[in-house]
Parts: C-alpha cells; structure tokens; sequence
C-alpha cells in the first residue's frame, strides 16, 4: 500500500491481449464500418485509423496509444485489415482509411481461434485456412518468471512487462534489449525528391518563396506522375507478361484472367504515358515551369478509362484472390514476385489500386498548385476547368463502382444462400436491387458466435441468415422467412410499440386499458422478462424486429455498439421509408378523423346521390353526410353490419341485428329519426348477410342465413328481384303506401336453395351465382338451380388447392379481361390465382401469396387490394408483384364496386397519446376514402 493508499484496479482486458485471433476476434465485433471518402474517391464499409486505435486500446484496456498502434499493426501484418490505398500499415489518424481483407466476398473477416480450454473458437467446425489472424504479441505476453508483477521491476531484462514497470515506477529506461538505430533514416533524406536541389542556387534564389512552393509542387506532380507510369509498365512486364508466357494457368484461360483482373490497364498507360512525356518536356524545357493547366486541359478529356478501370476494381481483386486460392503454382509465382525489389514490398492489389487513387490525387496536387499561382498566370483559369472535369470523372467512378460492387455482392449472396426448403424467389439479379447494408447481429445478447446472425438489408427485404464456412467458400444458411420492409416495425426496449393484430410471438409484455387493448405500456427495465435484455455494452444494444403479416412475429437482436445500432435503424428505417415515398399507388384521404369514437364502432358504407352523400352504419345507427362534413344520424336502428342503397329503384336496405330492413331513400333526409319515413318493411330475420348484384340481366338482392347449429355447416340462399314500378311518381307513391302500413310489395322472390355448406360471401356473375363456401366456389344456375364446382379438379395443376380444400377461405372472384379470352381472379385468404372459364388453371406458374391474412380483396385494375387488419397490400394483376403496403390499425373495407371509377371506403384505428403520457391514450376511428394516385 502507497502513501496515498491503495492502488487503483487496473481494469482485466477484455480479451487475453497476447493472442492475436481474440484480439481479432474483439476488434472485428466492436469496430464500426462506413462509407467514406478519400482523396474524392469513395470508400465502401471502411474505418478510420483513429477509431482502430481507439477499440484496439479498450480492447487490451490501456492507455498507450502506441502499444495499441503496434497491436493494431500486427493484425494489419496478418492481414486482417489494409490501408484502402495498400500504400502502408496502420496509422493512428482520422484521415487514413482501412477496410478488411475479405470484405471481397461478402463476407467478414476470418479468425481463427486458439484451441484454450476457457476460449471457445468463433467457427468450431471450419477448415485450416492459412490466411486466418494466429499468433502471439510478444510485447503483452507474461513474464516466465513466476516472482514477476506488474508493480515491481523483473530482474529479466528481457521481460515483456519491463517498459510497463518501469514507466509505473517512474524509473529511468535502462538496461533491456536496445532497439538498433534504423540506417534507413538518412538513405530516405537523400532520397527525397525536391525542386529546390535540381535547380541551380542562383535561380532559386531569385524566386519569391510562394513561387518556390508552386515549383516544389508542379515537381512533385511531374515525378509522381512519372513513377505511376512506371508501376504500370511494371504491372505490364513483371505480372502480365509472364502469367500470358508462364504455365501458370491454362492456356485457355489466360486470356480471360487477364483481361477480368488487368481490365483496361494498357488504357489507362496509353493516356498517362503521353502526359507523362508532356510534363516532361515541359521540365527539361524550362528551369522554373510558367505554367502546366494547358497541358492537362489537351489531355484531361482522355481520362474516361479511369472509369471502366475504377469500376471493374472489385471484380479484379476477386478474380486475383480465387485464383491465388484454388492454384498453388500462381500463388508461387504470386508471392515470389511480390518479394522482388521492383515490387518495392508492395502486393500486387496495392498496385491494381493506384489508377484509381492517381485519379483522386490529381485535384490535391492541382488545388495545391493553384493556391501559390499568381493572379495573372494563366494556370489560374485553366486549374479550376481541369480541377472540375476531373472530379466529375472521379463523380462517375465513385457511381460505377458503386453499381459494379453492389451488382458484384448481389451475384455472390445469391451464389452462397443456402435454403432449409423450397426458395423463396428474391430478385436478387434484378436490375435496380440493391445491398444496403450487411453484417452480424447477435441473436440472444451473448457473446457466442454460435447465436450471430448475419442480416442482410436489401432494398426490398430483411434476410436472416446464419454465416456457413467450408473450403469451398462461404456460404449463409437462411434462418428465417425474408420480411418485405413495408412489414417491417423497429424499435428499440424503450419506445412504445403497438402491438400486431395478427398472429406474434413477441416476448413484450402487453400492458391493455379498457380504451386501447392493442398499445403496449412504455418499457421499462423493470418489466418482467424484460430487464434481462436491457442496453449495456455485456448483453449488447437491443433492436426489436416486429414484422407484420402471416408469417409476422417479434424478435430481438443485439448489436455490439451504441454507434452500430443506430447505423442499423438508420439505415433500415431510411429504406423504409423511401418505399413508402416511392409506392404512391394508392393514398388514403381522411374523410372523417374524430367523429366517430372507439365506443360507436363503424361497421359499413354505402352511397347515394351519385357518390356525393356517404351513408355510414355503425354500433348505434345510421349515419348520413358529406365528406369532411358533419355527419347527422338519420336511423337509430343498433349494431347496423350492412348498408346499401340501390339508388334506381330508390331502395335502401340495412342489415341491423341479424334482421333484414328496406326503407324508401327519403329516410336518408336528415330530419327526425321518428318520423314516418323512417318506417321500414322487414325482408328477413336471422341474415347472416346479403349481396346486391345483376345476373341475367336482372337486378337481385341474395340473402344469406347460415345455420346456428354447429353440428349443421349449411346455408339457405334467398334471392329477391324488386318488383318493377310504372313511373317515377307511381314508385315514389308506392313507397309511401308500403312505409305507412300498406300491402304494397318492394321485392319479389326470385330464387331460393339450399347450400350444405357454411356461405361466406356471394358473387353474381353474368349467368351464374358464385357462392363462396367452406369448400371454396361453387357455381349456381339460378335457372335450374344445378350446382357444380368451379375449379376442374382434374386440372393436376389445381392440386395445390384440392389438398387444402377444406382449409380454405375464399374471398372474391373477379372476372378481368373481355371477350372470349377473359377469366377469372380467384381470391382466397392465403393465395391468388387465375382460372379460365371451364375451370381450369390460366397463366401457370402465376400465383400471389397474400404477406397477410386478407378479409377482403377489391378490384381496381390494374390492382388487386388485400384489406388484412394491419395493412393493405396491393398487387398487380399482370405480374402479381407487391406494389405499396399501407399499414394501420384494425384496418377494415367497407365499401367497393369492383372495376369502378371512385374511391373504396376504409376504417381504421387511429391511437391519440396526450403529453405523450400513455395513460390517457385514446382511441379514435377514422374514416378514410382509397384512392388511386
């Protein structure tokens, strides 16, 4: 113990510091990645040599910069990470870039584990791979002597812990091994290239010291420019040459692997070789150079080969890697010429780079030299048009590039997905697909590698998958269905989230309220299960995934990082919701937000005066207005379910309490409910529900009754046709008689049979009744009353649906096309399809699976419109592709005529929090009209 006490602890690093695959290991989990720009050139999922330095020193837990940079730069000596440049090894600034080796495939970096009986490997069952991060970091390793401590100087001197003793002690360095004087010092000072020593003393010193400065610079330029010729003409003669005259490959191929990995090199050396020799000239023709802009303005319009170049990079590197990989004798040839002196220790990616980075440094190099110009030299016009057009050139390097890595990273994820059964198909080759962002989430916010996920955030879908490595590449086993991201919800523990109408296995406990059942209480670490997976830097930063539909649950991962969670839900949420501002097929226009509360439930519509009156049925009555007006009830008839109007013969028909009613349309006049125009005649009683249609030209109202008896699955099917009145007046006082008692009849029955089977909807056809039944559709002459199947069975193709006939729930059925050559939509709750008239399948291999549970479908082409109580689906008919989603809440259909000009009637919930206080959450329905955009 000390004067003043007692030491402080020194905090245990996170992982044994000397073992570079768990230094690996840690530094690949916490670092950030990023796009990021260098020398005007972009950067894909890169990291600085600051924040390196900084995850390296929390990792090992010490304070010393430089023992964290010389860690950092053992792991940069395996390979783990490169300079984006491959110009030199890790730096500690912000302004040095770096990107892992193997971001190539996709994939991340490689780690081999040291076999230790407390340190479980990151891939148990993977393969020796010669290229994985192993060894030991002398520096931190621990002393042999068993007497040596961290607080009293080892009598070693060769001790791994003598400098750290030492500085702990305040001790003077001495003794230990000595580090040897570097001789390379004073060759590099003789080596340097300056303006200022090629000139005669008597000629600089004439110049200003701004023009020296323009002078050192134009030399720098010119010599740098001479040295990037060179190394092209030594990719040419020390790597082309010989893999086109060596048996290193098969003749056959050679051919291809150079142009695949040197593309367009004898371009770029045929442009730069000419103002190599122009700047040349220019030097040995004058002492002090007046000027260079004009020779740059000559060539700078030549430089489109730095684009192809630039983006045929990343299809380079990978063609060299696989190569090097599969073939041992180029990899011979491949390490014995980047050992030779020409090399200058620099591999053969670092040289396959430099097009790219010359074209980057140009503007430096010229921005420099423009800023010790003076006014009236006649670089200070030409620099800035030369400056100009070669960033836009860089512009389209970086967009190209761009395009060729994410088309590249798309073609190996479709290569590598591995499926547990039949694939589901994602377009990954489409055209506009695009990767926006990839990497590993922990599934249960341990440090296992064997609970990682790697996700994939495409521009359409979120992909689960678990990362597989063999010898023959990597591969990425899918975990989970592909969630659409317009069914996607993200939060993290401590927001509010509003709970799926549909089918969850969310573990957030529910907090429900006699006003909103379906909205969660804010959480807190405190809530039940839920405090064990709180934020901190052990158990990881939570993202709850929620996806929405048929296939929906909740589930949370872990990221590692505060920084890296937030790079996620920014990311996904930004895709998000640019889909939802590119898919504006559709919008929903409120057309009464706060009228209706949650306790008078809206259940239908309808519309009169030729769509400019909406006639609204709810819990406690009918209800008439305009839209965005006041709405006046007109009937106080309760638990209305169904509305319609059928404005010729001037009939309104409700269905309220099971029970039938026909009212004259004066009752829509908004005067007293009591008045006797409110007077109804009754048509049934026990309905369970009724359809208007025309079939066979006749206008028919079918009633439906289905049995109460649940050992009973049957339907009694009631049509009426109105009876046809002479005249306007003699229908208007007909209506009259039959609403103050008289004898006078609106309906006649037309129809009526019986149906062994439960019915759920009706659909008239032109000749025939469809009645969608717990056995799917069936067709109904209403001349005969015979009845027989839609679908001919004996269609093999059909089976699909015969295997799941009694599970089925058909919704609609929609006639598209005209002529002979239409048929059918068929609508179910899980699936879609096309028929043709006699039954059979149309347009095989056509097929919609509804991402939801649909309670209705409408027909607006070219659109098909899934109503699922979370959200809207809309699909095109042609092709079947999802085109916007909609979400909301409780979501119903009330009102559509298929086909038809005009807006389909919404309901929805919409939630209202005060002060953001929860407690005094309420609810309100709002009204909506569809409309197309």
């Amino acid at each position: 113990m000390g004067p003043l006490g007692p030491p402080a602890l020194r905090k245990p690093p996170i992982v044994y510091p000397a073992l570079l695959s768990r230094v690996a290991d840690a530094f690949v989990q916490r670092i950030t990645t990023s796009s990021r720009i260098k020398d005007s050139i972009e950067y894909k999922d890169c990291f600085d040599g600051r924040d390196a330095v900084d995850k390296i020193a929390f990792i090992i837990k010490t304070t010393d910069r430089n023992l964290a940079l010389l860690l950092g730069r053992a792991l940069d000596a395996q390979r783990l990470f490169n300079d984006v440049t491959y110009a030199h090894r890790l730096r500690d600034s912000v302004s040095e870039l770096y990107q892992f080796r193997n971001k190539l495939i996709t994939g991340g970096p490689r780690i081999r584990s040291m076999e230790t009986h407390d340190y479980r490997p990151s891939y148990p069952a993977e393969p020796e791979d010669d290229n994985a991060v192993n060894g030991v970091f002398t520096l931190l390793t621990d002393c042999y002597s068993p007497t040596c401590t961290r607080d009293k100087l080892c009598y070693s001197i060769a001790c791994p812990r003598r400098l750290e003793q030492q500085s702990r002690l305040n001790l003077t360095p001495n003794g230990g091994l000595k580090r040897g004087v570097s001789k390379s010092t004073s060759k590099e000072k003789k080596d340097q290239r300056l303006w200022i020593t090629s000139v005669p003393k008597d000629v600089s010193e004439k110049l200003s010291d701004k023009e020296k400065k323009r002078q050192e610079v134009i030399y720098e330029l010119i010599y740098t420019e001479k040295d990037f010729v060179n190394d092209l003409k030594y990719l040419n003669d020390k790597w082309i040459t010989p893999i086109r005259n060596l048996d290193l490959l098969p003749e056959s191929r050679r051919e291809a692997f150079i142009d695949r990995v040197f593309y367009n090199i004898k371009d770029v050396y045929n442009v730069n070789s000419k103002l190599a020799e122009a700047l040349l000239k220019r030097q040995q023709t004058y002492t002090v150079i007046p000027e260079i802009g004009d020779i740059f303005m000559d060539h700078v319009v030549n430089f489109s080969p730095f684009v192809l170049y630039g983006a045929n990079q990343i299809e380079a590197k990978y063609e060299f890697e696989q190569e090097k990989n599969s073939n041992s004798s180029f990899s011979k040839f491949v390490e014995e010429t980047e050992r030779r002196p020409e090399s200058r220790k620099l591999e053969l990616n670092g040289y396959l780079t430099k097009p790219t980075t010359r074209l980057g440094r140009y503007p430096l190099l010229l921005e420099a030299i423009l800023k010790y110009t003076p006014d009236d030299n006649p670089d200070k016009q030409a620099i800035p048009q030369v400056i100009s057009t070669i960033k836009d050139f860089l512009q389209k390097v970086n967009l190209e590039s761009g395009k060729c890595e994410n088309a590249f990273n798309l073609r190996q994820i479709h290569k590598s997905l591995q499926w547990k059964g039949e694939p589901v198909e994602l377009n990954l080759l489409a055209k506009d697909r695009q990767l926006i962002m990839k990497g590993p989430l922990k599934k249960k916010g341990t440090s296992s590698e064997h609970s990682d996920l790697y996700v994939f955030v495409f521009d359409h879908v979120l992909l689960l998958t678990k990362e597989k490595k063999t010898k023959g590449g990597e591969g990425y086993k899918v975990h989970k269905r592909p969630i659409p991201l317009e069914l996607l919800n993200l939060s993290t523990m401590e927001e509010p989230i509003v709970k799926s109408s549909r089918r969850s296995s969310s573990l957030i406990p529910h907090k429900t309220s006699s006003h909103a059942s379906n909205v969660v209480s804010k959480i807190t670490p405190t809530s039940g299960p839920l405090a064990k997976i709180t934020s901190d830097s052990k158990s990881g930063y939570p993202i709850v995934f929620t996806h929405i539909g048929r296939h929906g649950s909740s589930f949370t991962l872990y990221a590692t990082t505060h920084a890296g969670r937030k790079n996620w839900m920014d990311k996904i949420q930004k895709q998000i919701q640019a889909l939802r501002n590119k898919a504006d097929a559709w919008k929903l226009v409120p057309v009464s937000e706060r009228f209706f509360p949650a306790s008078n439930k809206v259940t239908c519509s309808s519309t009169c005066d030729e769509g400019r009156r909406l006639v609204i049925g709810t819990d406690d009555g009918l209800y008439v207005g305009k839209r965005k007006g006041q709405f006046v009830k007109i009937i106080p008839r309760e638990r209305v379910s169904q509305v319609d109007v059928l404005e010729d013969e001037r009939i309104l028909l409700v269905l309220a309490e099971k029970q039938l009613f026909a009212y004259g349309l004066e009752a829509l006049d908004p005067i007293d409910p009591n008045s006797p125009s409110k007077r109804a005649k009754k048509l049934g009683s026990s309905v369970s529900f009724f359809k208007t249609g025309v079939c066979q030209n006749r206008t028919l109202v079918g009633i439906v009754k289905n049995s109460s008896n649940a050992l009973d699955q049957s339907s009694t099917i009631k049509t009426l046709e109105p009876i046809e009145q002479d005249g306007s007046k003699k229908n208007k006082h007909s209506l009259r008689t039959m609403l103050r008692g008289g004898n006078t009849e609106l309906f006649k029955l037309y129809k009526d049979f019986y149906i062994p089977r439960e019915t759920n909807s009706l659909h008239f056809l032109r000749n025939t009744l469809c009645v969608g039944c717990s056995k799917g559709f069936e067709l109904v002459d209403l001349s005969n009353l015979n009845t027989q199947d839609l679908l001919d069975f004996s269609d093999t193709t059909l089976d699909f649906v015969h295997k799941k006939d009694e599970n089925l729930k058909p919704l609609a059925i929609y006639r598209i096309g005209t002529g002979d050559t239409f048929t059918f939509l068929l609508c179910y709750e899980e699936f879609s399809f096309y028929v043709d008239k006699t039954g059979r399948r149309a347009r095989n291999g056509w097929i919609i699976h509804w991402e939801g549970v649909p309670t209705f479908c409408a027909l607006s082409l070219p659109y098909i419109i899934a109503f699922d109580p979370s959200f809207i689906e809309i699909r095109h008919v042609e092709t079947g592709d999802l085109v916007q989603i909609i979400q909301g809440h409780n979501i119903r259909c009330l009102y559509h005529v298929a086909n038809q000009p005009g807006a389909i009637h919404v309901v929805m919930v919409c939630f209202l929090a005060f002060a953001q206080n929860l407690s005094n959450l309420t609810l309100q329905r709002i009204l909506t009209f569809f409309y197309r955009a």
